[in-house]
């Protein structure tokens, strides 16, 4: 039996997860349909889902269509969680982009069909929702070659299908030239002609229905089967996967959604994750369509949850030592911090934290190594809503955040140097640390040197040299977590310039300590610039609204280029600060009569601007 590894995506309030319930009942998997109102789908599993009528987290579910095994991931709509899609989209073979027949193209949607074309994801379009008051199919139909692409064809037209195949192909417009259009269809395989197509990424189908009603569901599933692509894998190479989902067992053991690309994974194998990282396998589930099932083997192209893996992480790649798959979405510009209303549940809110970063690695929790304030990164204000509410129902912890700020980060301004010698006053440290740092090229991230004396270092402790650099440097970068403007350092580069011990009572610790005493004091020597994040953004609007839009874009500090304008729509492009992208969305709307939308991806770091300066020194004062 093949396997087809199927995302379901959409903007939110589409219809997506009304669409996945009408499948699985269509299919046979649940003898009633699920309804995202009354909080009885599914894939919507978790109770904070069920109340707010949203989906958080993508969910795997398991159906079948004749021989083709069918594994469906609902992934959520809000832009809040489009950290969700992202790692979905890396383990998919195609996917069913939909549409609402009453909205039509909505910003997620085009932001989205962007991505799976970047990934070359075969893609079928449903516009949903036909029955609804205000559908308007056609309309819809036009907005998609406009806003979307031209590459559409509706399959209810069979003549279309053969025009769109024509276009693409010198034989076959050849034959439709010659033949006529009755002569060509009868004659041609349009089915594998169009799967070819769909499957190259050249042709996108839309299908018409509602998943409410159950009308054109019989007609995309057959479109699924037989004209998105199964997985392929390699059967005789070595084992290869990639983690996409981290969860908690019953018994609170982190739980590995993988989707293995090559090789098998057996029960007791070891598998490697990462450096210095390896695990042995103790359960094997595969989803079926009644729920997950214990094997003792997962093969290519299947998605099985794992067991055993005990340090696993979203986004590692299992089996093989290749980087993971880069990003498709910007990462979070926000960070607040989180404070716990009874202070005594600290340490529950640090552990309750960690445990919510498993399964979204993009939240990004750090602790302030001064206040040891903890702080997370998020990409809207609706993510601060769910993440207040997840701690209070799954960890009870109840808590407050401060607002929620741009994430910047700080640059060594100059060359600092410290030294704090063993034994000298004020050193409560059995170890001598100096260290010099200075500004390294942007984008350079952090680079350690070790120039002390090889006689001056504590090898008793660190056994090798390569091991006491590896353990400073680890040191160096936990250290520059937090600068002196209380952002996290970059692009510098870091030398130790002395080390002394005192055998045999000195340890890995006296080193630790001190070197973040040391940097602390050589940075703020050096000084440090706050620089914030500037993206790269597209926005899209009616023509009509172009003034009212450079207006806006001159109002929140972009910098665009020339306004490209194509009939009814105009595009520009160009530069714009984050904490303004943030206040531009949120007035977008209200410019462009609701149509318009901004892509946006982060492009680099600049200095800040001086009221960027004014809230990073603010928030670094307020009380813990």
């Amino acid at each position: 039996m093949s396997t087809l590894n199927l995302g379901i995506l959409a903007h939110v309030d589409a219809g997506k997860t009304t669409l996945t319930e009408r499948l699985l009942f269509a299919a046979g998997v649940t003898d009633t349909l699920g309804s995202v109102d009354d909080g009885t789908t599914q894939t919507d599993s978790l109770e904070l889902e069920r109340r707010r009528g949203i989906t958080i987290r993508a969910a795997v579910v398991a159906f079948t269509l004749g021989d083709l095994a069918i594994n469906l991931i609902d992934t959520p709509g809000h832009p809040d969680f489009i950290a969700e899609v992202d790692r979905s989209l890396a383990v998919l073979d195609g996917a069913v982009l939909v549409v609402s027949a009453v909205e039509g193209v909505q910003a997620q949607t085009v932001v989205l069909l962007r991505a799976l074309q970047r990934l070359r994801v075969p893609t079928l379009l449903f516009v949903n929702k036909i029955d609804r008051g205000g559908a308007d199919p056609d309309r819809v139909l036009a907005m998609i070659r406009d806003r979307l692409t031209d590459a559409v064809v509706p399959l209810a037209d069979r003549d279309a299908v053969l025009e769109a195949l024509a276009e693409r192909d010198d034989a076959m417009l050849t034959h439709l030239v010659d033949d006529g259009f009755a002569a060509t269809a009868a004659s041609v395989d349009l089915t594998s002609l169009l799967a070819g197509e769909v499957a190259r990424g050249g042709l996108h189908p839309v299908l018409f229905g509602s998943a409410r009603t159950g009308a054109g569901i019989p007609d995309l599933m057959t479109a699924v089967r037989t004209l998105l692509p199964a997985a392929r894998g390699d059967h005789d190479g070595p084992a290869s996967g990639l983690v996409f989902k981290v969860e908690r067992g019953p018994g609170g053991d982190r739980v590995a959604y993988v989707r293995l690309r090559a090789g098998a994974v057996r029960v007791r194998d070891r598998v490697h994750l990462g450096p210095d990282r390896d695990a042995t396998v103790t359960g094997v589930e595969v989803l079926q369509p009644r729920g997950a099932a214990a094997r003792d083997v997962v093969v290519d192209g299947e998605i099985a949850r794992l067991s055993g893996l005990r340090d696993v992480r979203v986004g590692d790649r299992l089996g093989t030592e290749r980087p993971p798959p880069a990003a498709n979405f910007a990462p979070p510009t926000l960070e607040t911090a989180v404070v716990p209303r009874d202070p005594a549940q600290k340490g529950a809110l640090h552990h309750a934290l960690a445990e919510i970063a498993e399964q979204d690695p993009l939240i990004g929790l750090r602790v302030d190594e001064t206040s040891q304030d903890l702080y997370v990164s998020l990409y809207g204000e609706v993510q601060k809503e769910v993440l207040e509410q997840t701690l209070a129902l799954e960890h009870d912890v109840a808590v407050d955040f401060r607002a929620s700020t741009t994430l910047c980060i700080e640059r060594p301004a100059g060359v600092g140097r410290a030294v704090t010698l063993l034994g000298e006053e004020g050193n409560r440290h059995l170890a001598t640390v100096g260290l010099r740092v200075e500004p390294g090229p942007p984008g350079s991230g952090l680079r350690f040197h070790l120039a002390a004396e090889l006689n001056t270092l504590p090898l008793y402790v660190f056994h090798r040299v390569d091991d006491f650099r590896a353990s400073m440097a680890e040191y160096v970068a936990t250290a520059l977590r937090c600068g002196p403007a209380g952002w996290a350092v970059h692009d510098a580069a870091v030398t130790m310039t002395h080390s002394g011990y005192s055998a045999p009572l000195t340890g890995a610790g006296d080193f630790r300590k001190l070197t973040q005493t040391v940097l602390r004091t050589a940075l703020e020597r050096a000084g440090t610039v706050v620089c914030e994040p500037i993206h790269r953004f597209r926005l899209e609007a009616p023509s009509d609204v172009l003034s009212a839009v450079l207006g806006l874009l001159a109002e929140h500090e972009a910098v665009p280029g020339a306004p490209e304008v194509t009939g009814s729509w105009l595009v520009v492009e160009g530069d714009i600060p984050a904490a303004e992208l943030h206040r531009l969305r949120q007035r977008l709307a209200g410019r462009t009569h609701g149509e318009g939308l901004v892509e946006a991806s982060f492009d680099r770091y600049e200095p800040a601007r001086p009221r960027m300066r004014a809230v990073a020194a603010r928030l670094n004062t307020l009380p813990g």
